[in-house]
């Protein structure tokens, strides 16, 4: 089953998170060049703090914690030890541009927490070779939404039917180290269906999502009774379709890549002329 992780700094939340089989609750500390990057776009932009870190922390006792943490700056070294000295289990190093960033980083985390990579430049993926001999990576996350910004993409899934997600994928599995990529609705919603998604992180082996928002908009849904009711449904569906993901034979996955490759070119059709007025 994939690990799942959802992002939230409410501790009410991260306990409903927790119980309806959530591996990871996630902090979000990262705010630095943010808001520039994502103008304009429909994304979510994080007020976490430390002190959520502390909140969460003692709550948890099946659910790991995962902090991501700005993009490497000469802060980095004191927000690492931050929230490692408020409990992160994992730390996360997102927009990463070069291996002297990650060794910086896995430096400072000196073996007291886990450490993720969020693989979400250009930059990154053309640097990978060199990051993946450093050696110390616990796992790596692909970034779909700032990765497909970052090569000029309309849409976020484009990465997976042009065979970028793939690519990566393949080189981090070579060093034997655990990777996932992207986030997945709830099953039967998503511009490309949630299900479609699913069954492409089988094939590709990957073994991590983030819950997106479509899965639990905590942002709309006020009532804790009505998260919880939302989190245990949906968590239902999604574990009873991984069943079925987990033993489907090879020709089903190469159908689903192809239903796949064809959803994504029309959702970027649709993407492409809407921004160009021509729809």
């Amino acid at each position: 089953m994939l690990t799942l992780m959802y992002i939230t700094n409410s501790p009410q939340i991260a306990l409903i998170a927790q119980a309806n089989g959530v591996q990871r609750v996630w902090v979000d500390l990262e705010t630095l060049g943010k808001e520039e990057r994502q103008k304009g776009r429909n994304t979510v932009k994080s007020n976490h703090s430390v002190q959520d870190v502390r909140a969460i922390r003692p709550l948890l006792t099946r659910s790991q914690l995962l902090v991501r943490v700005n993009p490497w700056n000469s802060a980095s070294p004191a927000e690492v030890d931050a929230v490692i000295d408020a409990g992160a289990d994992l730390v996360m190093l997102p927009m990463w541009k070069t291996a002297a960033e990650v060794e910086r980083f896995l430096s400072a985390v000196h073996g007291r927490a886990r450490t993720t990579l969020l693989l979400e430049t250009r930059e990154a993926e053309a640097c990978l070779d060199e990051v993946l001999a450093l050696g110390g990576i616990d796992e790596i996350h692909i970034g779909l939404n700032d990765l497909h910004i970052s090569y000029g993409l309309d849409f976020m899934f484009e990465l997976l039917s042009n065979g970028t997600v793939e690519r990566i994928c393949q080189k981090i599995a070579d060093r034997g180290i655990p990777y996932g990529f992207g986030g997945i609705a709830k099953i039967g919603d998503g511009a490309v269906p949630a299900e479609k998604i699913i069954l492409e992180h089988y094939r590709l082996g990957s073994s991590r999502a983030i819950l997106s928002r479509t899965f639990c908009d905590n942002a709309r849904i006020t009532s804790l009774e009505e998260i919880e009711r939302v989190f245990r449904l949906n968590m239902k569906a999604l574990r009873a379709f991984e069943e079925y993901a987990a033993q489907a034979p090879a020709e089903a996955f190469e159908r689903n890549r192809q239903e796949l490759d064809e959803a994504v070119a029309r959702v970027a059709r649709e993407m492409r002329a809407k921004r160009e007025g021509t729809c």
